[in-house]
């Protein structure tokens, strides 16, 4: 049994975050703690003109909104959203906060992934806790 799960959320088609939330649900322990984690990527500069001014404010409320429903009543549960790379801020975040177990959930991997490495790739390999990857 894990005390803090970190359970990373993206709000791409394919991806069963309830799953990969169920499945932290299953192995925290009766003391254990989730989080529910969003990582919201850069927008690129030239794009920035073209994005109202409150846009990352905003956005970021929304979102954080969506992961307090996706966490329903659930005890022990934390919402965050963060910005950063997707792999990179994930892995950095679970050492900061000393996370026992990520679970992700991930799709199946197409050539692109093959060349590029997806962000479940990118944890698996570098994560220095347990991790569990949910297809």
């Amino acid at each position: 049994m894990y005390e803090n799960v970190l359970v990373p959320v993206s709000f791409e088609e394919n991806r069963d975050s309830i799953g990969a939330l169920e499945i932290a649900g299953a192995i925290r322990s009766d003391t254990g703690k989730i989080t529910l984690l969003h990582v919201m990527e850069e927008v690129p500069g030239y794009a920035l003109t073209y994005i109202p001014a409150d846009f990352h404010d905003s956005a970021q409320l929304s979102i954080a909104e969506e992961l307090t429903k996706i966490a329903g009543d659930i005890e022990n549960i934390n919402v965050r959203v963060v910005d950063g790379h997707s792999g990179r801020t994930i892995v950095d975040y679970a050492e900061e906060n000393g996370i026992d177990c990520i679970v992700i959930a991930s799709h199946r991997p197409g050539m692109q992934n093959l060349l590029l490495g997806s962000t479940a790739t990118q944890v698996v390999r570098h994560a220095k806790c347990a991790v569990h990857v949910l297809r």
